[in-house]
């Protein structure tokens, strides 16, 4: 497989509900590497966050487009399977500079992509539906235009500061698949019955972020979830890692197995 059409399709057929694909986040070639590696891995998905972090700066566009786009090549040049790239709100105050940065992230290899509708952070406030919808639909002209089927995770944020607004979350949903979205990636599912009345009420995949107190992976899959991805938990599982094997080797303790690992 070498073409980012064909690692395109092949990432947007990835997303069968009740089969989830598992994507564990990574942030820079050397994590894409190793992760792709690992038994089972079909696609990879950066996190803002973590990029963010390995850059110095904040999330929430803390990165430059520049970086941003750098950092997708580096990842998708250094891998063969999919590479899928949180790009944020798409750098850009409009629909048209969507449509324009996302021409660029085809460029870079990107087989995929996040967007969210959020203005700031997930917790404040949110675009207007439309103009989210509008830029989801300026992705997939900018998809159609190079030729690579993207698959777009259109990210519903709303019921982080609104949970009690289930409407205007599957409004938002709705919307955006219908605007060329290949699923709908909803923040705020923490229980069962909430997980299951997404599957419901949303038109296609949808996709959700976990961790330890997340619904258990297996009941995930079998309530119909076609994506799960964690975000920059990831990181923080490599760093905890690191930490807790720096602290045994400053008290001169034993040496953690896995600094032999080989990468």
């Amino acid at each position: 497989m070498t073409s980012t059409a064909d690692k395109a399709a092949l990432l947007a057929s990835l997303h069968i509900p009740g089969d989830p694909l598992i994507v564990t986040n990574v942030w820079d070639a050397v994590t894409a590497r190793v992760v792709a590696q690992a038994r089972g891995v079909k696609a990879l998905a950066t996190a803002s966050h973590a990029v963010s972090f390995v850059h110095g700066v904040p999330d929430n566009e803390g990165l430059t487009v520049q970086q941003a786009l750098e950092t997708a090549r580096l990842i998708a040049g250094a891998v063969d399977i999919p590479v899928s790239v949180d790009f944020e709100k798409g750098y850009a105050p409009d629909a048209a500079g969507v449509r324009a940065n996302v021409a660029r992230l085809i460029e870079a290899g990107a087989a995929g992509l996040n967007i969210e509708d959020s203005l700031e952070s997930a917790s404040g406030p949110l675009r207007e539906p439309a103009d989210a919808a509008s830029r989801v639909a300026a992705a997939r002209r900018a998809a159609e235009d190079a030729g690579v089927p993207l698959a777009i995770n259109a990210r519903v944020d709303s019921l982080v500061s609104k949970p009690a607004d289930w409407a205007g979350a599957m409004d938002r949903a709705n919307r955006y698949l219908d605007a060329g979205a290949t699923s709908v990636f909803v923040l705020r599912l923490p229980t069962e019955g909430l997980v299951e009345r997404a599957v419901r009420d949303v038109n296609g995949p949808v996709a959700v972020i976990a961790d330890p107190n997340s619904v258990p992976l297996r009941r995930l899959a079998e309530l119909g979830i076609a994506r799960v991805s964690f975000g920059p938990g990831t990181l923080g599982l490599t760093l905890a890692h690191l930490q807790r094997a720096a602290a045994t080797l400053t008290a001169l303790g034993d040496y953690p197995e896995e600094l032999g690992f080989k990468y």
